[in-house]
């Protein structure tokens, strides 16, 4: 069983603890169900963490071992936990990288957007947020860019034609973008290329692949709704080909420069 697959730890240890109450008050397995009216199997699945305890079963466990309430606390531990973004697990993994490699079709990537992207792009959320909430989400995205400050780490941008040629404000906006992507560019530890508009290869989702210490790869894939955090090693090892492909399509490192630089003279 991976650690991905394996119940919730509150589940294993509530299971852990009842299995010890029990055993320290002398009392069975068959003896514990048989007063909750359940069969012994579901007590032993409970006891190896495998089935969440009732409040009715913990309740029936704490009076019968003499607990004195201890067993029947953990059941609020056990109630299911609000799915955490993905996203909040992929940005602690990004400031571990020791490589990233990213491709954007549609959009200029989070850690190359200027402030002034960020919250142009913040601002044609839909559904509307909030000043404050495009604060926020901008501050979060600028404290991100951090990472590019790590000479240690190797950087790989394969942007689309399409968010280079198209705005998301006004010109003045995008023309400090566009010299932002080649200031960037120009730094030793990162590369940013172009993927022209009719080399897609149908690829039209972005993606990014992180190396971590240990040769260890995570992936992170936009969705429609939501991100999804990519560890399956069949998953990693298609991201991988993918992008192998993306950087053959690409312009070089000089000729995306002299696009970039074409597109700046054309505003």
């Amino acid at each position: 069983m991976t650690l991905e697959s394996q119940p919730p730890i509150g589940w294993r240890y509530c299971g852990d603890q009842l299995k010890r109450w029990r055993q320290r008050a002398g009392i069975s397995r068959e003896e514990l169900a048989k007063e909750a009216c359940v069969g012994v199997e579901l007590i032993k699945s409970i006891e190896q963490g495998r089935r969440r305890a009732s409040l009715r079963i913990l309740q029936i466990a704490d009076q019968l071992c003499g607990a004195g309430g201890l067993l029947e606390a953990a059941h609020q531990y056990l109630q299911p936990e609000p799915r955490r973004p993905a996203a909040q697990d992929f940005f602690r993994y990004e400031e571990e990288a020791t490589a990233l490699s990213s491709f954007e079709p549609t959009l200029i990537p989070g850690l190359l957007q200027t402030e002034r992207t960020a919250r142009a792009l913040f601002g044609k959320a839909w559904p509307p947020v909030d000043d404050e909430t495009i604060d926020e989400r901008v501050a979060i995205r600028l404290r991100r860019q951090r990472v590019l400050d790590k000479q240690s780490t190797a950087f790989s941008f394969v942007i689309g034609e399409e968010p280079l040629r198209k705005p998301l404000a006004d010109v003045d906006t995008h023309r400090e973008q566009l010299r932002y992507l080649l200031d960037i560019g120009a730094r030793r530890n990162v590369n940013v290329q172009v993927m022209p508009t009719d080399e897609f290869m149908e690829l039209k989702s972005s993606f990014v692949l992180l190396e971590l210490a240990g040769l260890e790869r995570i992936g992170y894939q936009e969705g429609s709704f939501a991100g999804v955090l990519v560890t399956d090693l069949e998953r990693i090892r298609y991201m991988a080909h993918g992008l192998s492909l993306i950087h053959q399509a690409s312009l070089s490192l000089d000729d995306s420069t002299r696009f970039i630089v074409n597109l700046m003279r054309q505003l």
